[in-house]
């Protein structure tokens, strides 16, 4: 009998085999498996364990929400600055308006370097902007070697640190890592961390008051590339908005005791968008941009008073905050292709309105991340194709800044003072600019700081307050 001879590849069968099977022994010894962090008492240390490369959002989100909140305080040398009037106390300024009240005038030229630099300090990576309140700074950090958030309290005459507040949030980066700026009264500074983290503390000494870990109480959604919302302080109330089992809620700053929460009944969730207070028909209101529209919530009982399902985007492209415009009007922009939109209230019978006054399409006008400026009845802001553009109030552009001048997607911050645009480009370069609806007109133009400088600014008393990616400077932009 004839004996058939196996086919030559056969062979090779046991030896593949085996080979699979020893690389998968060695990838799961070099693998760490993914270790899920429990909650533990306030002022517990936290593991230092991050999720395996490749985890998923969602195993991100289950291992940085363990909050060992109030964390750990130290002091350093820093002393507030002396002698330095002003304030920016929250995102966007005194008047939640991206316009400086003060009267200082401003240079109009800069030499070739720019405005004097008078000081620097390095940064972990992100992007979130400083306040600053009686010569100090506060910013929300991170560091990234003890993987923790860390509210900063600077100098603001020399950057030197006065005191931090650190709690361990094991994260990773996602384009950055911290982006929201603190709210500030003389008496309280209130945060809202990347894995929604709200901290309260006291505004000379960094001792802590009260703390809040959305996604435990409220089971909030943490947004692609982490929470962007800043918070708010208002009339002693920290105003937030969670998402998901409450659309809204008020902080007694003082005791830290909720005293509304507004009801979220479709589930809307957080956005990077911040709480914008307005006032119309005389009643005090919150303006905010969740995921399934926009809503107008009384300030006294957190009442929702207007509910708009028209500024509906998918939650990457809600960056842009709202813009109250006057009349009852209110100015929204976005990204991805988002264009904008004029909102107009009415009022009657003690009932508010809402109506879609028009819609800009993308090529008009868009904002892919920051909030446009209203300025004397024009709309100032950067859209897609990085120009910076005024409208009027019918949602026609007046002028743009052409091909010459352009700033990047208008991911760089931009803001008013003394009659002038501020414009900070992509890369660090800081433009200076009529602030005027007659043509576009720059005065200067100077390279001041580095790659993705998109941290809004603040300016108090002549200073000038820029981040890049990994560097908070003081410029000094007076008239000499």
């Amino acid at each position: 009998m004839n004996e058939t001879k196996p086919s030559w590849w056969l062979n090779l069968v046991p030896v593949v085999l085996a080979a699979g099977a020893a690389g998968l022994l060695m990838w799961w010894l070099k693998t760490p498996p993914p270790s899920y962090a429990l909650r533990g008492p306030a002022g517990a240390e936290a593991p230092t364990v991050l999720p395996p490369d490749g985890a998923d959002t969602a195993d991100r989100q289950l291992i940085s929400t363990h909050p060992p909140l109030p964390g750990v305080l130290a002091t350093g040398s820093g002393l507030p600055a002396e002698g330095l009037g002003g304030a920016w106390p929250n995102f966007r300024g005194p008047n939640h308006d991206a316009i400086s009240p003060e009267t200082i005038s401003l240079a109009r030229q800069w030499p070739p370097e720019g405005p004097e630099k008078l000081w620097s300090i390095p940064l972990g990576t992100g992007y979130a902007g400083p306040a600053v309140a009686r010569g100090r700074i506060y910013l929300l950090d991170y560091d990234q070697e003890t993987l923790a958030d860390v509210l900063r309290c600077l100098s603001l005459a020399d950057g030197k640190e006065i005191w931090r507040r650190s709690y361990a949030n094991p994260l990773r980066r996602q384009h950055g890592v911290s982006r929201t700026i603190p709210a500030v009264t003389d008496k309280y500074v209130v945060t809202l961390g990347p894995s929604c983290h709200v901290l309260c503390v006291d505004a000379d000494s960094g001792e802590h008051r009260w703390s809040i870990d959305l996604v435990a109480e409220y089971d909030t959604t943490i947004p692609e590339w982490y929470a962007g919302q800043c918070p708010l302080i208002d009339a002693g109330r920290a105003i937030i908005a969670p998402g998901d089992k409450a659309l809204m809620i008020a902080v007694d700053c003082a005791s830290g005791d909720v005293i509304w929460t507004t009801p979220n009944p479709d589930g809307w969730k957080m956005t990077h968008t911040s709480i914008i207070p307005m006032t119309f028909a005389g009643r005090r209101m919150y303006v905010y941009c969740a995921t399934g529209g926009t809503v107008g919530v009384d300030a006294v009982t957190g009442q929702v008073l207007w509910r708009q399902t028209a500024w509906e985007m998918i939650p990457p492209a809600l960056a842009a905050s709202p813009v109250p415009v006057g009349d009852g009007k209110i100015f929204f922009s976005g990204g991805y292709r988002g264009g904008s939109l004029m909102l107009q209230l009415t009022e009657a019978d003690g009932k508010i309105d809402s109506k879609v006054l028009y819609r800009l399409a993308d090529r008009v006008f868009g904002s892919e991340q920051q909030t446009p400026v209203f300025y004397k009845g024009h709309i100032y802001g950067v859209n897609p194709k990085g120009k910076l553009v005024c409208l009027d109030l019918a949602g026609n552009v007046l002028w743009d800044s052409g091909a010459a001048r352009r700033f990047t997607k208008g991911y760089g911050p931009y803001m008013i003072a003394d009659g002038l645009l501020l414009v900070m480009g992509n890369h660090g370069r800081l433009t200076l600019a009529e602030a005027a609806p007659t043509s576009y007109r720059e005065l200067a133009s100077a390279q001041v700081a580095g790659k993705e400088s998109w941290g809004p600014m603040a300016l108090v008393g002549g200073r000038l307050l820029v981040r890049d990616i990994e560097t908070l400077i003081c410029l000094d932009v007076r008239a000499k």
